[in-house]
């Protein structure tokens, strides 16, 4: 079997779907994608499959390590989400020609299902625990919230307790034993990080996220001494040996790899494996579409150390689109108690609704994230 062609689509909201095709008609879906820069991954994903014309689509280990090795420069987010959805491509079209959802191909399911959370707030946060009472009585169980809007290296202990007020609103709406994940999306530096994070501990959330921007992690020593809540990081680290540092150093409890920036289910299936043997959970970070959600439940079913998984249906960037919309079985998703099964179909376990896919994409989109400013004119972190 040889891979004979590949179609990229650029679809709403913000997403980019892979389709890879093998001279047998066994055809597979990724979904390569930085937010934001979309056309970029696309520019990358076209240099490296130009080069796996004629190629051997179930030598995913050997193809993997060509993409990544065989470039003088690598790593990095676009060229690492570039191999990830041609990895997630490649698994597809594996698992469908054994006939097997990739999960069984990885070594089998050490779970059933796994919890989920979803989304509130928005980029500024506001209404969250109506919202979360909301989720809740849709059978949601832990929701997540960016903690801030945008903060100085030092700023006000009014916006301090904005955000106190904020997560005291959930928790008074849904009680002691819901769900709450605060992310700092990098918005805050070091000297405000401790503060938060010392005063959040009253409200007993699940994980802090993101404490500070991930170049910046050798600082997670200096907050972890500043709280018991556990820390989480990685959604903007994109390889094995970014993740190695983050767990030799360990003050990172929860890994967040991204199954569609970090190697796709080849590389993240190891660091997950990996932070297991240094005791550290795992929660893939998705706010993506369908095909990357799929990946995520795949890698989760089989690594011991998955608690749990977000996923994007709802979000606030999901405008004119939302994940279901692609799938022909919306129901592969349907979530029970705050939990969704594993999907067990053959590779991915979807079926992405082509016709609509090639639709959407004479629309497709030129998302950006928004750009802020401080009241000083200075750039903020979004």
């Amino acid at each position: 079997m040889k891979i004979r062609s590949y179609e990229l689509f650029t679809v709403p909201p913000r997403w980019l779907f892979l389709k890879v095709e093998t001279d047998e008609g066994l055809v597979g879906w990724g979904e390569p994608v930085i937010e934001g820069k979309a056309a970029t991954v696309k520019a990358a994903v076209i240099e490296m499959m130009e080069t796996l014309i004629g190629r051997d689509p179930l030598e995913i280990e050997g193809i993997w390590n060509e993409l990544y090795r065989s470039g003088f420069y690598r790593g990095g987010p676009i060229l690492m989400s570039a191999i990830s959805g041609i990895d997630q491509a490649l698994w597809d079209i594996k698992g469908k020609y054994y006939g097997a959802p990739v999960h069984e191909l990885l070594g089998g399911r050490a779970r059933d299902r796994i919890k989920i959370y979803s989304w509130v707030g928005g980029d500024r946060p506001a209404d969250v625990g109506e919202a979360s009472l909301e989720l809740k009585n849709q059978g949601i169980t832990a929701v997540k919230m960016n903690a801030t809007e945008e903060l100085q290296y030092i700023d006000s202990y009014g916006k301090v307790d904005m955000v106190l007020e904020r997560v005291d609103s959930i928790r008074r709406s849904c009680g002691r034993d819901f769900g709450i994940g605060i992310d700092f999306h990098g918005r805050v530096h070091k000297p405000m990080a401790k503060v938060l994070a010392k005063e959040l501990e009253q409200f007993r959330p699940m994980f802090i996220e993101e404490p500070v921007l991930p170049e910046n992690n050798e600082n997670l020593r200096d907050i972890a001494m500043h709280t018991a809540i556990p820390i989480a990081t990685g959604e903007r680290m994109f390889s094995k040996w970014q993740f190695k540092t983050l767990l030799r150093d360990g003050y990172a409890d929860i890994i967040q790899p991204d199954l569609s920036h970090a190697g796709g289910i080849t590389e993240c299936k190891k660091i997950m494996s990996m932070a297991e043997a240094f005791d550290v959970a795992a929660a893939p970070h998705c706010p993506l579409g369908p095909i990357a959600l799929a990946s995520c439940l795949q890698v989760d079913a089989t690594c011991h150390n998955a608690i749990i998984q977000e996923q994007s249906l709802g979000i606030h960037y999901n405008k004119g689109n939302d994940i279901l919309d692609y799938i022909k079985d919306p129901s592969v998703f349907e979530y029970t108690d705050g939990h969704v099964k594993i999907p067990d179909g053959p590779g991915l376990g979807i079926e992405i609704n082509e016709d609509y896919v090639r639709e959407r994409s004479h629309i497709g989109h030129n998302w950006k994230n928004p750009v802020w400013r401080h009241a000083d004119g200075s750039i903020a972190e979004w």
